[in-house]
Formats: structure tokens, sequence, C-alpha cells
């Protein structure tokens, strides 16, 4: 395949030049048997070949020097069902979406007419308790909570005990293991989703590719709504994004910037690593330490700063997530790497196949 240059402006560039078909059977419903038995597709930008492999084949891409970053964020059971206070019959199902602190988070309610200010809900037989103080955006709802605070000490272990994993809604199989819905390196509670890109590494793969000189580097986002948000706009330059929690350490920052003046290159695991390392990068592509929150949008046009190839996973027609994949590479070459992918029978979105660009 040769490299395609003939790319439309940003400017120019509509929603519905990223969609495609996709055969509802090639939605991954459980992930895969072991986690790096995945398959692997490898795209080499500068030449537009494609290669298939199995994701335990992804040692033989990285180079001694290189440096792997991580996004070590873990997915809480952030889904909760219960009712309106005074009213069993008022069912009402929640999605904790970002934590403003104080035991407020910012999160989606349905049905969302009877989310008003001031109404007051019920979780798990009332060990869990929360009232509406504000509206925010997208009609989101910032919701305080009490609970005994001296028996469960903070909302998360609430959430462990009532809470539910937030698989996605074209996920419609019971996850037999909720482990599998994490990353093996996930570490700081918070995030509505998983980091997905990241669920195909074993902690036996991790060692090896250390031990090959590769320095495996942890940053956080928390994903939530800003990650999977449809777009919704004719033109993709309208779409705002939903922020999200981002923190690079000091530590995380010297070591990739360390690997990067020596000639390593800097591969992000996930779209989710990729905008964290693009926030807090200036402008000759230096990594800063940082705790802030991103609404980074990236989309064909955009200059990369930092990252240097992308491990990811196969995502949803129109997303921002295939518009970020293609920014990296082209629109034109990623849908016709799509269109391959489909033929070839890969699993698509969140337990399915990977893919790295190189």
């Amino acid at each position: 395949m040769s490299v395609i240059i003939n790319e439309k402006k940003p400017t120019e560039l509509k929603t519905s030049d990223f969609y495609y078909d996709l055969p509802q059977e090639l939605i991954a419903q459980h992930p895969a048997e072991k986690r790096d038995n995945s398959s692997l597709m490898v795209i080499h930008r500068k030449t537009g070949e494609i290669e298939h492999k199995k994701f335990f084949n992804i040692i033989d891409y990285l180079n001694p020097g290189d440096v792997l970053v991580v996004n070590n964020s873990k997915v809480i059971p952030a889904r909760l069902y219960g009712h309106s206070e005074g009213r069993d019959d008022a069912k009402i199902e929640l999605l904790l979406l970002k934590s403003c602190g104080l035991d407020t988070w910012e999160t989606l309610v349905k049905p969302g007419k009877r989310a008003k200010i001031g109404s007051r809900l019920v979780f798990g037989d009332g060990i869990l308790r929360g009232e509406i103080v504000d509206i925010v955006e997208e009609g989101n709802r910032l919701i305080r909570f009490e609970y005994d605070r001296e028996k469960y000490e903070n909302i998360y272990n609430i959430l462990h005990e009532i809470g539910l994993m937030p698989l996605p809604p074209y996920i419609t199989e019971q996850l037999r293991d909720n482990d599998r819905y994490q990353t093996v390196y996930a570490k700081t509670e918070g995030s509505a989703a998983a980091p997905t890109a990241g669920l195909h590494f074993t902690p036996e793969l991790l060692e090896a590719i250390q031990a090959k000189g590769v320095a495996v580097v942890p940053v956080m986002l928390h994903v939530g709504l800003g990650t999977f948000r449809p777009v919704k706009a004719d033109r993709i330059d309208e779409h705002i994004m939903h922020s999200e929690h981002i923190l690079v350490s000091q530590e995380s920052a010297r070591i990739i910037n360390e690997r990067k003046a020596n000639g390593g290159r800097i591969i992000a695991v996930g779209t989710t690593s990729c905008r964290t390392l693009e926030s807090v990068a200036d402008d000759d592509g230096k990594i800063q330490a940082m705790e802030s929150d991103t609404g980074i949008f990236i989309y064909p046009g955009y200059k990369f700063k930092a990252v240097d190839a992308l491990i990811t996973n196969f995502h949803l027609p129109e997303s921002t997530l295939l518009m970020l994949v293609s920014a990296l590479y082209s629109r034109e070459g990623m849908m016709e790497a799509y269109r391959v992918a489909v033929e070839k029978k890969y699993r698509f979105f969140s337990f399915g196949d990977a893919m790295l660009i190189e």
C-alpha cells in the first residue's frame, strides 16, 4: 500500500468522513482468553506497509532506549442503581464520571427528568445517599454524596460493595471476571471506563519488554465522557471535548525526557496516554510534570509534539478516537487499514484486537 498524501484540510473534514461499515459480529463481547494472544495490526507509517501479528509480538517492534508510556488509572464500579428518596418506585441509574472533590461527583443520571436540583437519591439500601446540587455541561448532574465515613472511609469502598463495572453499551454479555476490564498495572482509582489498549499486556510481557531495555513509565488520565462522547457536530473542528483529569509525575517526566534526548522513541499505550503526553508537552516536545484537566482534541492537521508511536485498539466509527489515530497516520490511510481489519475479521472496540502505528 502506498503512503496517502492527498489529505483534506482539517477545516474541510466532516464527522461523516470517519464512518465505516462494521459487521455486528466483529464487536468483541469478551476479552481474549489470554491477554497478549489478541491479534495485532502493525502499520509502518513511512512505507504504508501493514503486517498481521499477535500482540505478544509487540516486543519485536520496541527498541532498547524506547519508553512505553502507560495510563495507570483504575476503573471504579461507577454504575449505581437506586431510587428517589421516599419513592422506591422512582428508579434511578447513575454513572459517576469525575470526582470534583469533597465527595462531590459529576454524574450522568437516567432518567434525567427526575434529576432536578435538590432531588435526593438513595443507593444500596441507604448506605449511600446523594443530593443533586447543580446541573453542568451536557445536562450532567453534580451530586454530593453522604455515607458513614467511620465505617467506609471513602466512597470507593462503597462503590466496590454496591457498584457495577461500567461496561460500554455495545458489550451485551456479562463479564465473568472484573479484573479483565482492568490493566495489570492499574493503580489510581477514578476511571469510568478502561484505557483499553493496555488490556493486552501481561506481567510477563512487560517484564520481557523491560529486560530488553525499554522503560515502562506511568502517567494518569481518568477516563470519562471526554474519550467516548459522540461527535454531534457536522464539522469535526466544531466538536468540544469534555475535560478529564490528568497527572504526570516528576519522575515519569524525567525518564521520558531523558530517553527522548538520548534518541529513544515515546510510544503511547492508548489514546488516553497519548492525549496526556500531548497535553503536558511544551513546543519543543519536552514533557512537563503536571496535575491538571485536559480537553485536548486531536484530529488530522494536529502536529504531534511528543508521541512517536501509538498502541491502540480499533475504535467506533465517527469517534474522536478514530480521528486521533488518523491524525497520527492519515485519514485515508487509516480508513484503508480499518477496511483491511474488517476484511481480516479483527475484533473491534474495548475487548477487541490492537494496532501499532509506528
